[in-house]
């Protein structure tokens, strides 16, 4: 009979083992085999689900895995409870033999997968000599999307804009020091995008911070923050600019509670799948004068997959 025995030595992480500028090397990595799995119907993906809980927020789940020779099962969970700290969990299991590889905990891990999304992204979408980055936002994931950016590709210097003049100096020394590249704080935020190859959005602006004329051509463009009818962070004719939109789920595209920013813009059918670009099946970058645009959502599964990744290394 089963028993919870077996937890007395499965291995569990914390945020404050997830240390390391190779974390983001390994999470990439491991986003290109789920990707390209995802083209070949292998990665398993359904959109997230919420559980509400009255007056007091939602547990939402993504549950996923990939198919194939070394196959993999898991979930995240998180809240939206109301309270200064908030927790999320992260479990794999080896779906061949049900062994419980490991459990990852805290939040460091779901800001290393959609960065290295985002990284992925521009692996496949940006211009292979792209060296100037622009950065919207000083947070989290501004740190993330910039480190994975610096791994798949080779920077000369990066300008960022925040309105937070605390968060600015913090961010400006530890990217410049993580990364080794310049990285400078910018006066507004046409200015810190301004002849960018790369464009990276992650702010909580619920308004759009750029817009079409504020960028070069041939840019690629990440957008991590608010994406829905009730807010978006990027103005919708970057979109109409845009030669490529990609997403990394289609599927979670539709099913916000809130209709996803393109609906009803005319841009919303020419959404493709990142996996189906790397894999061929969509066309990316067709000349060095096309804008691109990844829409990053979170594809569920995917961090499984990186979970899996980290407990083989660590």
């Amino acid at each position: 009979m089963p028993t919870w025995a077996g937890l007395a030595v499965t291995k569990i992480l914390k945020d404050e083992d997830l240390v390391g500028g190779a974390l983001m090397v390994v999470a990439i990595d491991a986003l290109e085999t789920a990707f390209l799995a995802r083209a070949d119907n292998r990665l398993i993906s359904p959109p997230r689900h919420h559980v509400s809980f009255p007056d007091r927020g939602d547990l939402v789940f993504t549950v996923g895995g990939i198919l194939g020779e070394k196959p993999l099962a898991g979930f995240r969970v998180y809240e939206t409870f109301e309270g200064v700290e908030h927790s999320q969990m992260v479990a794999v299991w080896s779906a061949d033999d049900a062994k419980l590889k490991g459990i990852i905990l805290g939040e460091r891990l779901g800001n290393l997968r959609t960065g290295a999304i985002g990284g992925l992204a521009i692996r496949h979408l940006s211009a292979p000599d792209a060296s100037i980055v622009g950065i919207l936002g000083s947070g989290a994931q501004a740190r993330t999307q910039l480190a994975a950016a610096a791994a798949v590709r080779k920077l000369d210097r990066a300008r960022f804009y925040s309105r937070d003049e605390k968060n600015r100096a913090a961010f400006a020394a530890e990217m410049q020091h993580a990364l080794d590249i310049e990285v400078e704080p910018a006066g507004s935020a046409s200015e810190a995008v301004d002849g960018a190859d790369i464009v990276i959005c992650a702010t909580t602006s619920r308004t759009p911070a750029i817009h079409a004329r504020d960028l070069k051509p041939g840019v690629h463009v990440n957008t991590v923050g608010p994406k829905t009818s009730g807010g978006y962070e990027l103005g919708l004719d970057i979109a109409d600019a845009a030669a490529v939109i990609a997403t990394d789920s289609p599927e979670q595209t539709r099913a916000y509670a809130s209709p996803f920013f393109l609906a009803g813009s005319g841009n919303e059918h020419r959404m493709a799948d990142l996996a189906d670009i790397m894999a061929g099946k969509a066309a990316g970058r067709g000349s060095p004068g096309d804008t691109t645009l990844f829409c990053s959502v979170g594809l569920a599964g995917t961090e499984v997959v990186v979970a899996s990744a980290i407990l083989d290394m660590l």
